[in-house]
């Protein structure tokens, strides 16, 4: 096996991107999302955007000599977190699940509310290579708590949770929740 570290990936910079689920999907890793429904959210804090894959299982085992014989997947996720730094119609309204009032710059707050389904793109960039993060079907299922302090950005934290979409598959057919585009792995 050879080593070969040109294929090493720094998340050097990136973008998120909001859109209905009606917004067009990316069909490669290089498109502008803008140009297909979907609105930057602009800066997002240093930590970047963590990617988060659950899995719960549960042992079966047979009478005879407790032996496990097989163990199953009872409940699985995947989430996205990232903090919003830049204040702007999108964001406010992405974090809070209510839209902006144009007239007057306020938004009205129902603390349970989401602000229903959504399609995201989130793109790693490094250089000339790109990571793209497509959900076609996900929603804000947290958000993190709210700082005003003197010398810190004001964040807008967010976890979105992707649901399965039939809009994208696997390769047995079976629906899946993000679909990930991999510039480098193009075979020219």
């Amino acid at each position: 096996m050879a080593l070969d570290s040109s294929k090493v990936r720094v998340a050097v910079t990136g973008g998120v991107f909001v859109g209905e689920t009606s917004a067009t999907p990316p069909t490669d890793a290089n498109s502008d999302p803008t140009e297909d429904g979907f609105s930057d959210l602009g800066y997002v804090h240093e930590d970047g955007v963590t990617e988060t894959r659950e899995r719960s299982t549960e042992q079966l085992r047979a009478w005879q000599n407790a032996d496990i014989l097989r163990e199953v997947v009872t409940e699985a996720t995947m989430t996205y977190t990232f903090r919003l730094v830049e204040t702007k119609a999108e964001t406010v309204a992405l974090y809070y699940g209510s839209d902006v009032d144009p007239s007057d710059g306020s938004v009205a707050i129902v603390p349970a509310r989401t602000g229903g389904r959504k399609s995201f793109i989130i793109d790693v960039v490094d250089g000339s290579d790109f990571i793209r993060a497509y959900l076609p079907n996900a929603e804000v299922t947290e958000v993190g708590e709210q700082v005003y302090s003197s010398g810190e950005a004001i964040g807008y934290e967010v976890t979105i949770t992707a649901y399965p979409s039939s809009s994208i598959q696997t390769a047995d057919g079976q629906p899946a929740s993000v679909k990930k585009f991999y510039s480098s792995l193009i075979e020219e």
